[in-house]
């Protein structure tokens, strides 16, 4: 009953839109579902697309319906094109609450009132959104700042909402044809988790103080710093920063700003924030970037809003990195055999046809402009190229998939004749040669030395005790001998090891005189 009121609103909503329809339309082979589709059709007829009715209703549903039709709109293997063009559409823009209640929410925080915090606080919030709004305030030693207030009674109102969409999600799983392979109910649990570390502006001021830890010495982008003595749960304070919208483009290109240079960083910061560092900002849409006209860090980009980060594992990381250098190198193989090997697709999957499927997707898309191309054209056409395989989407890489269509989106906004592929395939290229080859082998050696260090000196005796345990009831004399072999095995590989270490270092070392002396004999 806790969910029935709000199970009306929403009941009534889906009627009002003729998203009851539009639901039942994809279950029509389905005998029961498919004779109620029937019965609600008769009479009905809608003058606005199905897109447009979707997104109205979404709207009218709230915050939390809104960012989930952004996340939607990133599932073009789930959504089809006309809904994912209006979805794109979605701004979760809502009216600010009280000033008044927001000091409240602020003292409250940090138990003082808040003219012992700061010296000016500015009512009127700057910006409000679906989780939080921001007041520009100065601290007693003259520090600008900006506060981030937690929107009131969120949590209560995310729950519910998070409760309905994941029975819908299992009647979606249970009654569709592509259900299982599409996860409903993992993407609903991932939009759980973006939520709730939304919630919680702790984890988005760490958030922001490990990316403004990674971008130090890139040059390309500032994040603001956290006033850590100030941040709370519900309330954080942080580093006011002074920019100029990234989509006020004539203005950048009036104070002096090289756009098209700036196009190109944006794909830099982001390639280098998935594949070098594994930890990307989520949520790169215009409204949360800025440019900067100071002159000390003029043309660099400032990150804001930090409640949406995404991460990638090791393993993540090479295989997009696989799959991205394959893609350039028009290797279709090589993308089929990845897709294979990491299990996406059946092990059963021919390889020559799903690379002749990706070739057909991908090769009318090469040596064109960004501006004549859609890389949402292309992960749609992938997506349904995918279905015929059996492809299964991977929730962990749904924000990867979103931010990469903030960037392309970006990128046509700020330069049309950015070539997305060339500008990342240099990049991709040196961090695969960082992953193999003698410089990952040196790396390797240098990031675990501390542990080898560690390790070899106890090995004698941990064998020792491992054999000793293992032999307890066997012979005496045949345990030292048995120890005595593995120990002389153990002594000639770390001495092997030691050599072969020893004379990789003296070739590197000896290698400018050698070729000092050959040139001296030749010459």
């Amino acid at each position: 009953m806790r969910y029935f009121a709000r199970l009306l609103v929403i009941s009534w909503t889906i009627f009002k839109y003729g998203l009851d329809e539009l639901a039942l339309s994809g279950f029509r082979r389905h005998r029961l579902l498919g004779l109620l589709h029937r019965l609600v059709s008769v009479g009905r007829a809608w003058e606005l697309p199905r897109g447009v009715r979707l997104r109205l209703a979404l709207e009218h549903l709230g915050p939390i319906f809104v960012k989930f039709g952004q996340v939607l709109s990133t599932r073009r293997d789930l959504v089809p094109d006309d809904m994912v063009e209006e979805l794109a559409k979605l701004q979760d823009r809502v009216p600010p609450f009280p000033a008044a209640q927001s000091r409240a929410l602020v003292e409250k925080a940090f138990g003082k009132p808040i003219e012992e915090l700061f010296a000016t606080f500015e009512a009127e919030p700057v910006a409000s959104a679906s989780i939080a709004q921001v007041h520009f305030a100065t601290l007693k030693d003259g520090r600008e700042v900006a506060v981030k207030v937690l929107r009131p009674g969120m949590l209560d109102v995310i729950e519910d909402d998070l409760a309905l969409l994941r029975t819908l999600a299992g009647w979606v799983e249970r009654f569709s044809a592509d259900g299982r392979r599409l996860k409903p109910r993992e993407v609903v649990a991932e939009f759980n988790n973006y939520l709730h570390d939304e919630l919680d502006l702790v984890r988005e001021a760490a958030n922001a103080t490990q990316l403004r830890r990674n971008m130090d010495g890139l040059g390309l982008v500032l994040v603001p710093e956290m006033i850590w003595e100030l941040c709370t749960q519900q309330v954080i304070v942080m580093q006011r920063m002074h920019g100029v919208p990234i989509s006020q483009i004539q203005r950048l290109r009036e104070a002096g700003v090289d756009i098209p240079k700036l196009a190109r960083d944006g794909v830099t910061i982001f390639f280098t924030q998935v594949f070098r560092d594994g930890f990307f900002h989520a949520d790169m849409h215009p409204g949360n970037i800025q440019v900067s006209l100071d002159p000390a860090t003029f043309g660099r980009y400032i990150a804001l809003d930090f409640g949406i980060i995404g991460t990638l594992t090791e393993v993540d990381k090479e295989y997009l990195a696989q799959n991205f250098i394959a893609f350039f190198r028009r290797d279709y193989k090589r993308v089929a055999e990845l897709h294979i090997e990491s299990g996406w697709v059946p092990a059963s999957t021919r390889v020559d046809e799903l690379e002749g499927a990706v070739r057909a997707v991908c090769e009318p898309h090469f040596d064109r402009p960004l501006k004549d191309i859609s890389l949402g054209q292309v992960l749609m056409r992938l997506f349904q190229t995918s279905r015929r395989f059996n492809v299964e989407i991977q929730p962990q890489l749904v924000l990867l998939q979103k931010t990469l269509l903030n960037i392309e989106g970006l990128g046509r906004q700020l330069d049309p004749e950015l070539d997305l592929w060339a500008t990342a395939k240099p990049f991709l290229e040196r961090w695969m040669n960082e992953q193999v080859g003698w410089r990952a082998l040196l790396n390797g050696i240098k990031k675990e030395a501390p542990r080898y260090a560690q390790f070899f000196p106890e090995f004698p005796r941990l064998l020792h005790d491992a054999l000793k345990r293992q032999g307890q009831s066997t012979d005496e004399t045949a345990l030292l001998r048995a120890m005595l072999v593995e120990q002389r095995r153990t002594n000639r590989l770390l001495m092997g090891f030691l050599l072969a270490l020893g004379g990789f270092v003296l070739g590197l070392l000896a290698t400018p005189w050698l070729l000092r002396f050959w040139t001296s004999l030749m010459y």
